[in-house]
């Protein structure tokens, strides 16, 4: 595709500008690209309120709109994007350089707080948590699963990475598969610095990356730059069409739209569990023994811990 006026056919739609441009183009009969009357509305409805298009699922974008989640998915190709995924990068990107992520989730759960009562929705949240790990599982590529527990399996080392909210949960990848094997940590966990940690690995180890929208900064950093070194990274992230997947030799995209104010983790823990667990069973006898050695050393310490 070429650069020229986004009312072409065959330009690129890569900011939220060129969507605007495209829609006046499209109401002013000036562009090549048709659209019908629906189409237009749709497409309209989604520039006009591109936080919700950045942060919201498909299926939720949809019933907002009145219309099919396949409407939507037609529509991103009738824009030559792949997928709905890549429109929605073009929201994503507007968001993430012009707006708060965090207060405008907040600002999405208390303009419906009228809607129930405290239980009720913590029953919604339930239900959009479940239908997250659904569509995990459902949309889960087993070859690409296996391939990622194998790496941290068989690697030489493994370095797990994560900032904010996911720390925890490289953290806890991190205690999990040290249970299992040795040489597997956090990436800095010795404290000496990121550059230091990636300067350590080449293509025998792995590196484990953790980030959702709004992606930090430093965790995509590190993916590219470990990339460029040989080191096969795998990405646990939102979206196919994340930054961090783009760095990635496996990737995996976890649905996390709900209620909660941040990132929801719940499908992303499974994620983690259930390679872990997968891990766990590819190293078979050696996994067995490092954990009755651990757990010897538990009852030796005894009161000590």
């Amino acid at each position: 595709m070429t650069a020229a006026s986004p009312s072409r056919p065959d330009a690129r739609l890569d900011t939220l500008a060129d969507l605007e441009r495209l829609l006046a183009d499209l109401e002013a009969g000036d562009a090549e690209l048709r659209l019908g009357k629906r189409s237009r509305q749709v497409l309209s409805a989604l520039v006009g309120m591109p936080q919700q298009a950045a942060v919201s699922s498909i299926s939720d974008l949809a019933e907002r709109l009145g219309v099919s989640p396949s409407t939507l998915s037609r529509l991103a190709q009738r824009l030559d994007f792949e997928g709905f995924a890549g429109l929605q990068a073009v929201f994503r990107r507007h968001v993430t350089e012009r707006t708060h992520f965090y207060s405008d989730q907040v600002s999405r759960l208390l303009e419906g707080e009228q809607d129930d009562d405290a239980l009720g929705r913590l029953t919604r949240l339930g239900r959009q948590e479940s239908a997250n790990l659904g569509d995990l599982v459902a949309g889960m590529d087993g070859e690409a699963f296996t391939r990622a527990a194998r790496r941290l399996a068989e690697a030489r080392r493994v370095r797990i990475h994560g900032r904010r909210q996911f720390a925890s949960l490289a953290s806890f990848m991190a205690y999990g598969l040290g249970m299992l094997r040795p040489d597997a940590a956090a990436l800095d966990a010795a404290g000496h610095g990121i550059a230091d940690a990636l300067a350590r690995l080449d293509d025998n180890d792995v590196l484990v990356v953790i980030s959702a929208f709004p992606y930090t900064p430093s965790v995509l950093t590190s993916a590219r730059v470990a990339a460029r070194q040989g080191v096969p990274v795998i990405a646990l992230t939102d979206a196919a069409s994340s930054p961090l997947a783009r760095a990635a030799s496996e990737r995996f995209a976890v649905p996390n739209q709900s209620l909660f104010f941040s990132n929801a983790m719940c499908a992303f823990m499974l994620l983690a569990e259930g390679l872990l667990s997968e891990a766990a069973r590819l190293l078979g006898e050696d996994g067995l023994a490092s954990l009755e050695r651990r757990e010897r050393m538990i009852d030796e310490l005894g009161d000590a811990l």
